[in-house]
């Protein structure tokens, strides 16, 4: 059986940059460890994604399509299907003084966020600070080391899968089609397009309800 668009797959991963086989995500709590990346506040585990909805990036989304579950895969994926090409326009130059006024004192690799857009100071000379405002991992390809493990055909499971994306925590319950879900969730807009998106992606689902937790 081929995995094809909307099909919903659970999958581990390993993911290393391909130029210096630097691991830099994963979903193994053992390789995390081995790799020296383990945070004990995460929860490792395999993930489930929704292929053709960029549920992980589009490179990676393209590559499971037509795949089989049960097997493991290893996909290169250039800058362009991964974290993007390294934009010149989003290096910048920005005034020292910024910083200085929000007591920031920059300097080469520290991680600065401005406007909410995070970037990367690359030099400071002459009253100037150079930021690098692309996607630390652009311009990189990408090597992802996959195991599909099943193709997901239970409703709840897969509602259980899309949440676990989205929610730190919540209750689910599935009855005859209609799922009462109960979260911490409090921005109505939020849960009006999460409700949008269940309907579209699980057509067993007939209505969404969200509780309080």
């Amino acid at each position: 059986m081929q995995i094809k668009k909307n099909d919903f797959v659970e999958i581990e991963y390993l993911a290393r940059l391909q130029d210096n086989n630097l691991v830099f995500d994963l979903t193994n709590e053992e390789q995390a460890k081995i790799h020296g990346l383990f945070d004990s506040k995460r929860k490792y585990k395999p993930i489930v994604v929704c292929i053709g909805k960029q549920d992980v990036i589009k490179g990676l989304d393209k590559e499971l399509e037509g795949k089989e579950p049960g097997k493991s895969y290893t996909f290169t994926l250039s800058p362009e299907d991964a974290f993007g090409k390294k934009r010149t326009d989003l290096i910048k130059l920005v005034p020292t003084s910024i910083f200085r006024k929000q007591k920031i004192n920059p300097m080469p690799g520290l991680q600065v966020n401005l406007d909410n857009i995070m970037g990367v100071v690359k030099t400071v000379a002459g009253g100037r600070t150079l930021v690098d405002f692309n996607h630390p991992l652009s311009g990189k390809t990408i090597l992802y080391e996959v195991k599909i493990l099943k193709i997901i055909t239970d409703p709840k499971e897969k509602l259980q899968g899309m949440l676990s994306h989205l929610l730190a925590e919540f209750n689910l319950e599935l009855n005859e089609g209609n799922a009462v879900i109960k979260s911490k969730l409090k921005e109505d807009t939020f849960k009006k397009e999460l409700e949008k998106e269940i309907l579209s992606r699980i057509p067993e689902i007939k209505s969404v309800n969200f509780n309080n937790l």
